[in-house]
């Protein structure tokens, strides 16, 4: 069976999708929503960088809304709930990056029943949180008994990142410690990463204490640094570390975390990745102990990552695997607790019924 998608948005997790969707031998691209007016008429085929395929993106939301199609892969910068409940009520099932892995239950149950109304489905996935922050910590803790800790955290250059005003304007890198400590990512980033501290705890039975503790600690440049939005003046924030803790009793028993660098040299305190370089850890300290460390997430170079970062590659492709699942899943507001496992699809090339 073929499943109809449509791509909401088409920045680098957008357009890593549409050449997912494009490439999966399930999956049909019909229609991409587009916030930039340059982009609109534009063949998604095109818009994704690859060949044409008579579909174009547009800004009409109510035109999609009214398109036929099992499943949208909805990837904005920030997710807006009033968009994802109208995209259900339209009787599209819904894949994002942008929350509802494990909402509190005033949340899921109100999507739940937008869901079973509409009779489809809305998933929560990813990469970090979405996964290595969840889905990984749960499968390697089944090797583990008596475990007191799980830790999922990810070390990442910042350099690579090829969203210029995410940077500057959200991430408040380049401006003070003052001014970055009032950016919103603590909270926009806390969003996603409490539900993945709350799923962990709550699948391994932690008896949680009832608020999480969440710290955020900086570094600045000591000289200036090459960035995607300039240089970093000394004295300005090159280098944020985010920190979300699970606490029972105030001791930590699920930790995810998130370490960003503009590069590590030239850090007052002289935060470094060590030798293993950039890389996302999972840890499980338990009878016995478990540490996973994956690796080729991050581009070898710093224009490798702006021109397609395997990361945001990663999320996408997560998101996209997880479409015919969700399709053929029962209404919902649907976590991994409840959906099977999900899997990837051999290269083009390799696939049975290559010959036929």
């Amino acid at each position: 069976m073929t499943y109809r998608v449509i791509q909401w948005a088409s920045g680098g997790v957008g357009r890593a999708a549409m050449q997912a969707v494009i490439d999966h031998p399930d999956l049909e691209l019909v229609g991409c929503w587009v916030h930039a007016a340059d982009k609109e008429g534009t063949d998604v085929g095109t818009l994704s960088g690859g060949d044409p395929i008579g579909v174009t993106a547009t800004g009409d939301v109510d035109a999609l809304l009214a398109t036929d199609a099992d499943c949208v892969v909805y990837s904005p910068i920030f997710a807006d709930p009033s968009v994802v409940t109208r995209l259900l009520e339209s009787g599209k099932n819904v894949v994002t990056p942008l929350g509802w892995f494990y909402p509190p239950d005033a949340e899921r149950d109100r999507f739940d029943a937008v869901c079973r109304g509409a009779g489809v489905t809305l998933h929560g996935t990813g990469i970090h949180p979405g996964g290595i922050t969840e889905r990984f910590p749960l499968m390697i803790s089944a090797l583990s008994g008596s475990i007191t800790h799980v830790r999922a955290e990810e070390f990442s250059d910042i350099r690579t990142y090829g969203a210029p005003d995410v940077i500057r304007d959200w991430m408040l890198f380049g401006k003070t410690p003052e001014e970055a400590r009032g950016s919103i990512m603590a909270g926009a980033l806390g969003a996603g990463f409490r539900q993945s501290v709350w799923m962990v705890a709550d699948e391994l039975g932690f008896d949680l204490d009832p608020e999480l503790r969440t710290t955020h600690d900086m570094a600045v440049a000591t000289a200036p640094i090459d960035s995607p939005i300039g240089p970093i003046q000394p004295g300005t924030v090159a280098a944020q570390r985010f920190r979300w803790e699970g606490l029972v009793d105030g001791e930590p028993v699920v930790t995810a975390a998130v370490n960003w660098l503009m590069g590590d040299a030239d850090l007052d305190p002289p935060w470094v990745f060590g030798p293993e370089g950039e890389r996302f850890e999972v840890e499980v300290t338990g009878d016995p102990g478990t540490m996973l460390t994956f690796k080729g997430l991050h581009p070898h170079s710093i224009e490798e990552g702006l021109r397609r970062n395997p990361g945001i590659v990663a999320t996408a492709m997560h998101c996209v695997n997880a479409v015919p699942y969700v399709c053929a899943a029962e209404p919902g507001l649907l976590t991994y607790l409840d959906l099977p496992l999900v899997a990837g699809r051999a290269a083009s090339a390799l696939r049975k019924g290559r010959g036929a």
